[in-house]
């Protein structure tokens, strides 16, 4: 299941319930702290987001802390550089997943990616993605498209879909920039047809943004600005 279902979001912009399960409210900060996490899963719940984002290390935690709830973990492999081997990746996921995760950011091998290593790209797609789906979970994988051109962008979201993971995204939040607008209507236009999600991060901190990117075709958005979003949300329907 993707948050396809909450896509008209568009259409009603504000409505708080429809922008509240778009986001996944990301902590990924190394110096996080055990408070940090339960912060941020109290949040969830309060706001009902669809996902907490959060280093490997904090999903048992978090998991614990959301239990009975209707957000799930979301954790990360590969992050935030992608230089790690393929099979770390997957040693990396699989923990997370028997942790308690039930979605996985995997970051590509931007390296790879770049210098037209298709071959090796596709492979640790597919390993991890099959990972995930093992466990009944999704995989999302960060292009970290700041980093790349149009054309490299369009061939790694093309080799995201034949490598049968269900979202592509956009960023790491770690680069030197996140989010476009341009880059979030390139992605979607590659893989709609192969019925991909979007993940938008990186640099979305307001409900305008969060609209914007919906409108190019994001179907989930990763912030850390979750709780003034929703703030937003709830103020322009008063």
């Amino acid at each position: 299941m993707t948050s396809d279902d909450f896509r008209p979001a568009c259409d009603q912009p504000f409505r708080p319930d429809r922008v509240a399960r778009l986001i996944d409210h990301t902590l990924l900060r190394p110096e996080a702290s055990a408070a940090d996490i339960a912060r941020l899963c109290a949040e969830a719940v309060r706001h009902d987001f669809w996902s907490v984002c959060v280093n490997p290390v904090h999903v048992a935690r978090a998991a614990a802390a959301l239990a009975g709830t209707n957000t799930v973990v979301c954790s990360v492999a590969g992050f935030p550089l992608g230089a790690e081997r393929p099979a770390v990746k997957v040693v990396g996921a699989r923990a997370a997943l028997s942790d308690g995760a039930r979605e996985i950011d995997m970051v590509v091998s931007i390296g790879a990616l770049k210098a037209g290593e298709t071959g090796f790209v596709l492979e640790e797609i597919r390993a991890v993605a099959a990972a995930c789906h093992q466990s009944g979970a999704l995989c999302k994988v960060i292009l970290e498209t700041a980093l790349l051109t149009d054309a490299e962008k369009v061939a790694g979201a093309q080799l995201v879909a034949e490598g049968g993971a269900d979202f592509v995204k956009t960023s790491t939040g770690f680069a030197a920039g996140g989010a476009t607008v341009a880059d979030v209507a390139l992605l979607r236009r590659t893989v709609a047809a192969r019925g991909l999600g979007v993940k938008a991060a990186g640099g979305i901190r307001s409900l305008d943004d969060l609209v914007r990117m919906v409108a190019a075709g994001a179907t989930r958005i990763g912030s850390s600005s979750g709780v003034k979003i929703m703030e937003e949300a709830r103020s322009r329907m008063s």
